[in-house]
């Protein structure tokens, strides 16, 4: 008896696959926006990446998939429950630098919607963002102008992202630019989970009159995603009091960047 041999998908499939997988190599592997882009449903993608991951192509992730050798990217529960501290005392010195009638600019991230949360109270400002945390905390908040920047929300950050948003932004000019960061590294600058939001950063930076970037220490050297914003203007680096000496040194000579720790 003769075992049968496992038929190969369908041309449609096939292709499907291949397409699927050049969106995970450039960085676009979450399963709702997979679906989205290719008109097919969740449990498909599902299916897809599985096949992909079984091959070795790619690796699984919560909600999606990674090109093989990159970092899985965490969930904002995850980023949110680490160096908790820390963040609170960048986004407290973040507020320190907005005085009531600033126009500001908030990008996603778990220690930028920390920020926004400190900013609640406060009267007369005007914010953009991108960030569906800052969103949450700024939407009932009586003394803020909030501008939304359009687009599709990319899980699992939470960051708005698409041409719409970048239209607005461009005819924009804030104060002050507050980034958030996965990674920041003194050769190559922000690191990103895709090439749409390295060119999100890179933008903000450039329409704003004075650019910080938040990030605690344990993001300082690290670039877990193969895309980054490249340092194109001026900014400031507030990081956390535990950053090594010979770190702030570094990041300061190779970027040109001011560094703040608290």
């Amino acid at each position: 008896m003769t075992t049968a041999r496992p038929r190969a998908p369908r041309r449609g499939t096939a292709r499907r696959r291949d397409d699927i997988l050049r969106e995970v190599l450039a960085g676009n592997g979450d399963i709702a926006e997979l679906a989205a882009r290719f008109g097919i449903s969740v449990s498909t993608v599902r299916r897809d990446l599985q096949q992909l991951a079984g091959d070795g192509h790619i690796h699984r992730t919560y909600g999606g998939a990674v090109a093989d050798g990159h970092t899985a990217e965490r969930s904002l529960d995850e980023k949110e429950s680490g160096n908790r501290a820390q963040k609170e005392a960048i986004a407290l010195a973040a507020a320190d630098r907005v005085a009531d009638g600033d126009v500001i600019l908030i990008d996603a991230g778990t220690t930028t919607g920390r920020l926004a949360r400190a900013l609640r109270s406060r009267s007369g400002l005007t914010v953009i963002t991108n960030s569906t945390i800052a969103l949450r905390h700024l939407a009932d908040a009586e003394g803020v102008e909030l501008i939304v920047l359009g687009g599709r929300v990319r899980r699992p950050n939470g960051a708005i992202l698409g041409p719409e948003g970048e239209e607005t932004l461009r005819r924009l000019t804030p104060d002050v630019v507050f980034l958030g960061a996965d990674g920041l590294h003194a050769r190559d600058g922000l690191s990103c989970p895709t090439l749409e939001q390295a060119h999100s950063k890179e933008l903000m930076a450039e329409r704003g009159r004075e650019v910080f970037v938040l990030a605690d220490a344990s993001k300082l050297g690290l670039s877990p995603f193969p895309y980054h914003a490249r340092q194109t203007v001026p900014w400031t680096l507030i990081t956390d009091a535990g950053t090594p000496a010979g770190t702030v040194k570094e990041f300061a000579a190779t970027l040109n960047c001011a560094v703040l720790t608290v």
